[in-house]
């Protein structure tokens, strides 16, 4: 039995932003984007009318901005929340502290590609919160004393080859550069990080991420 696609607003003041969204995320067999906004306050009027599974905002827009947007479609007391996935070119750490504290499910940097922007909608829709590679690396340097790795909790102990790839995800490395970095192939570098989400119990790069630094494997 099929299911429905996601459904996807887009929420972005510059047209060819919205157009490479579109592109990127019709092109998935279990999406499709069902409106556009230009502004911040015409994302609200249009996500409490379409009733989108996503929203998909950018924080720098006219008269509402992203964050904003984000408290009044998911923060706390919204009746029917949506979820919305915070899009910018800005990382700074109080967009992303406001972000998430508004309810967002996600925060990505523009620049993250498409592979992250498919990735955050489906987290999004799992009850998962994505946050740019980039963007964790620097919030998980925050980190003091981090307890010694434990192997004994993993389902496997990974292989060394794993741990190169879990070191370079928890740096904000992209499937492109881990392939790069050790000559293999990015469908190689996918395969060993859908070993490592098994092996660790965890459901997307973020959190390996998080777990390389905390079991110590990363050091600032």
């Amino acid at each position: 039995m099929s299911t429905s696609p996601i459904r996807i607003l887009l929420a972005d003041d510059q047209a060819n932003i919205r157009n490479a969204f579109r592109l990127i995320l019709d092109a998935q067999p279990d999406m499709r984007v069902v409106g556009e906004a230009a502004d911040g306050a015409a994302a609200v009027e249009l996500a409490r009318h379409l009733k989108p599974d996503v929203v998909l905002a950018d924080i720098r827009m006219p008269h509402r901005d992203g964050l904003e947007v984000t408290r009044l479609l998911a923060g706390p007391g919204v009746a029917e929340p949506i979820r919305v996935i915070v899009v910018t070119t800005f990382d700074l750490d109080e967009y992303v502290h406001a972000a998430l504290r508004n309810g967002a499910c996600g925060f990505l940097l523009k620049r993250s590609g498409p592979t992250l922007l498919i990735e955050a909608v489906r987290a999004a829709m799992s009850g998962d919160t994505l946050i740019s590679p980039q963007v964790t690396v620097r919030l998980l340097r925050h980190l003091t004393s981090p307890p010694p790795a434990q192997s004994g909790h993993l389902a496997a102990p990974l292989t060394d080859r794993e741990l190169d790839i879990v070191r370079l995800v928890a740096r904000g490395g992209t499937n492109a550069d881990i392939a790069v970095d050790l000559f293999i192939s990015p469908g190689t570098v996918k395969n060993h990080i859908a070993s490592i989400q098994r092996k660790l119990g965890v459901r997307n790069r973020v959190a390996i991420a998080a777990w390389a630094w905390e079991a110590g494997h990363c050091t600032p």
